[in-house]
C-alpha cells in the first residue's frame, strides 16, 4: 500500500524535519520540500498498520505543525 503524507511545519524548520525524515526509510521512501497548503511531503510504503504508526511518530516531532495523509485506493472504472 502506498500513501502521500503532507506536512507543514514552523517557519525556518523545513530542512530540520527533512533530515528526520530521511532516517526513517524503512515505511518512507522519497522526502519533497514542495509549495502550496503543505510544506513536504513523504511518499510512504507498507502495510495500513505501519502507515498509521509512521504517521503517529510524526506528530511526535515538535517542528511539525499539521500532517495529512492520503492513502492509495484502487477503483475499477472499467475502462
Amino acid at each position: 500500500m502506498r500513501a502521500l503524507c503532507l506536512i507543514t511545519v514552523k517557519p525556518g524548520k523545513v530542512d530540520v524535519v527533512v533530515q528526520v525524515l530521511k532516517k526513517k526509510r524503512k515505511i518512507i521512501k522519497d522526502v519533497m520540500v514542495v509549495t502550496g497548503r503543505a510544506d513536504i511531503c513523504a511518499v510512504m510504503r507498507g502495510t495500513m498498520d505501519e502507515i498509521n504508526q509512521m504517521v503517529i511518530d510524526l506528530k511526535k516531532i515538535k517542528e511539525i505543525v499539521t500532517t495529512e495523509t492520503l492513502i492509495e485506493v484502487e477503483v475499477d472504472l472499467g475502462w
